[in-house]
């Protein structure tokens, strides 16, 4: 029975070969874990910030989401606070909405095209949790069913139940929260 070349048979009667491929191999995937490192560090260090189109408000977050630095101009002594809140808000999704975009970048730089599959699936994590704030959503929120009439006869009617109360971000109920690194 003959073996293919450069096929099993091959490394066992040269176990030099055998061994520089296995080195090679060992080489690309610390090469490439090295470059996935880079890469991290790169996004821990990203940051990104947003002012308010009045100036009041200037919002920095982190790669993760989280607000690094919040400032305020003169202009919030007049705010209401109600206003002033929602400028806050929109501000800190108006910066996040850009993480999933430098995040992209700083793949490409470290990266090139490598693991194309796993950088969609990240950016698109990043995209759902940070999405455009300007840009409206996909499906308006669904109104919920009309109430059925009273039953006749005077019979009290159950309490409607309420909206179930989503879990909290962090929570075991979404282990993809439980850690805020892109990675």
């Amino acid at each position: 029975m003959t073996s293919p070349n450069n096929g099993l048979g091959d490394l066992i009667r040269d176990p030099d070969e055998a061994i520089r491929r296995m080195d090679d191999w060992a080489a690309g995937f610390a090469a490439k874990a090295q470059r996935y490192q880079a890469a991290q560090e790169e996004t821990e260090r990203l940051r990104l910030t947003a002012s308010s189109s009045d100036g009041a408000v200037s919002v920095t977050v982190g790669a993760d989401g989280t607000v690094t630095d919040l400032t305020f101009s003169n202009k919030i002594k007049s705010f209401p606070l109600d206003e002033l809140s929602r400028a806050i808000l929109t501000t800190m999704r108006r910066a996040q909405s850009g993480i999933a975009e430098k995040v992209a970048g700083v793949m490409a730089e470290q990266l090139g095209d490598e693991d194309r599959e796993t950088r969609t699936l990240l950016l698109d994590n990043l995209r759902g949790r940070f999405p455009d704030p300007d840009e409206p959503e996909d499906q308006p929120p669904a109104e919920p069913p009309p109430a059925p009439p009273a039953p006749s006869g005077g019979a009290a009617t159950p309490p409607a139940s309420g909206p179930a109360t989503p879990p909290r971000r962090g929570t075991a109920a979404d282990p993809d929260e439980q850690d805020n690194n892109p990675w």
